[in-house]
């Protein structure tokens, strides 16, 4: 058995499945809204958001004005999109891939 703090574990497994098997964003702020709180889900929520902006390259300064997250929570975002595992840059060009042009207007 994995160990309790391991990434990796059963617990978290389960978890993952929970969330692939959500297939509607009304189903998604069901069950975040259920597990989360309100602050958990927008500092995701901002985290995401401040990825993409440090995709396109915006500057910190930017960043913090229009998303209103502190420095260092930018600085560790760049930090995991620079020496992470990818999963920021690959989920956003996924769902940026996906979305319907007439819609990103």
């Amino acid at each position: 058995m994995a160990d309790k703090n391991s990434r990796r574990n059963q617990t978290t497994d389960a978890l993952f499945d929970a969330i692939l098997s959500l297939e509607t964003r009304e189903e998604c702020y069901n069950f975040f809204e259920d597990l989360c709180t309100v602050k958990e889900i927008s500092d995701m929520a901002q985290r995401l958001e401040a990825a993409k902006m440090l995709l396109d390259g915006r500057t910190y300064d930017q960043i913090v004005k229009a998303v209103e997250i502190s420095t260092a929570t930018i600085s560790r975002i760049n930090r995991c999109i620079q020496y992470g595992s990818g999963g920021y840059r690959e989920t956003i060009e996924k769902v940026r891939g996906t979305q319907d042009p007439k819609k990103q207007e």
